[in-house]
Order: structure tokens, then sequence, then C-alpha cells
């Protein structure tokens, strides 16, 4: 198993990263639509932590938009790259997400992360970061809205409500299925949030959460699993020579 690194010069503290996320903010492209919904490939990113061993697990699962069937799928394990700090998480997971998605035999279409784009409360959450950096065009559909305020939705599959940040709309509350908890939906890099809602009400045919995220999860907790295990089995060093002992 090959473990991905922290890569040089990665942020080392909240200053050095909030400088980062000034300086990636600015190329943030709010300005195209981005691919029609059901068409193309889509695909899901997550991660999982087992911070106990250092580890953190990323999984990348390409769909075909119009089927929903898997075309493809990575996954990556990684040390984890920064403390967790509200945020920041994106420093955590963006080098072995991107190990993950280098992985990958074929291009990822549009990215939908789990977790947040503009609703951020620095406008530049993990899906605008993974955006910027891969070119790529990214959403985020999150499971809680984070610090920010929205009205219930309608209760019907597909009715959405602004959420807000004082009187500035981040996303959208999106009702995936009825009378069901909604989702957290907004936008990262070169979608707009009418498309970002469409994919994600195409992605979400029978469950609440989006078919890319629901089967990345998945995947990422099965990696880390191995991961661990892989780690379980390899001998610890002797501690007078620093060597593995003998087997």
């Amino acid at each position: 198993m090959t473990t991905v690194g922290v890569p040089a010069g990665w942020p080392a503290t909240e200053e050095e990263a909030r400088a980062v996320q000034d300086e990636l903010r600015g190329r943030v492209v709010l300005g195209e639509p981005g691919p029609p919904p059901g068409t193309g490939r889509v695909t899901g990113v997550d991660v999982a932590y087992d911070d106990a061993l250092d580890l953190v697990a990323a999984a990348a699962v390409v769909l075909d938009a119009a089927t929903l069937d898997v075309v493809a799928e990575a996954t990556a394990v990684g040390r984890v790259s920064f403390p967790y700090v509200p945020g920041l998480l994106a420093f955590r997971e963006i080098p072995t997400v991107r190990a993950a998605l280098d992985r990958l035999p074929c291009p990822p279409g549009l990215i939908v992360c789990d977790g947040y784009g503009l609703a951020h409360p620095r406008r530049f959450g993990l899906a605008s970061h993974l955006g910027v950096l891969t070119g790529l065009p990214t959403i985020g559909v999150a499971k809680n809205p984070f610090t920010f305020r929205h009205d219930e939705p309608a209760a019907a599959r597909g009715a959405s409500a602004p959420l807000l940040a004082g009187s500035e709309e981040v996303g959208r509350a999106l009702r995936t299925r009825d009378g069901v908890k909604p989702v957290f939906v907004s936008v990262g890099h070169r979608v707009s949030l009418d498309n970002a809602l469409a994919h994600t009400l195409a992605l979400t045919p029978a469950y609440r959460l989006p078919e890319t995220t629901r089967r990345a999860d998945a995947l990422c907790r099965r990696a880390l699993a191995e991961a661990a295990r892989a780690h379980a089995r390899v001998p610890a060093p002797d501690t007078t020579t620093g060597r593995a002992p003998a087997s």
C-alpha cells in the first residue's frame, strides 16, 4: 500500500491556510453554467479518517450521469495533512482526494463533494478549493447547513429555499425526497447554482443523498478499513534497534 504524503509547502498553521484560501478564492469561476445535468460523467469524492492511526482514505467514484451506473473508481490513503479546524477541513482532505482523482482511468467530469463550496464562512469550501486546483466543474452537497440560516422548503421533492449569510444567498436547501430533511447545495467552481440543484436532483432518484456521495462514502470506508488492517499487520519496530523484528 502506498501512502500519500503531505505535499511540500502545504500549510501547517491556521494563518497559512487562511492565506491560501484568500489567494485562491479569487480564482473561483461563477459565470459558467457547467455541464448539462444527466449528461457525460459525474464523480463523487469522499473521505474517511482514522485519527488514531493518522490515516485518511479518499475515494472517487465515476458514474454515467444518464444511468448512474459506475464507470470507474479509485482510492488513495494518506496521512492526515492538517489538524481539525472548522472552516479549514479542505486542508485535511485535498492531497488524498487529488491522489484518488489522479488514479482514475478516465476524466471525472463534474465533481460532487460531500461538503461546501460557496456556503462556507470564507466562501471557499472543499468544492471550491478542489475546483480551483483541478480546473474541473464542482459542486458541494452537504448534509447540514453549517452556520447559515434558511426557511424550510416546501415538502415536495424539488422544493428549495435560499441558504443565507445575512442577505447573501450562498446556496440552497433542497428537498430531494418528499417530506425528508433537505440537503444543502452550493456552487464550487464553473457551475451555476440552478444547474447544481438540477444535478443534485438527477443524482437522488431514490435516496436523500446523491448516488455519487453514497457510493464514494462506502468505498472510502472500505479503503480505510483495509489500510487499518494492513497497518495492524506491520510489526512494531524494535525499540533498541529501530528495526522491525524478524519474521
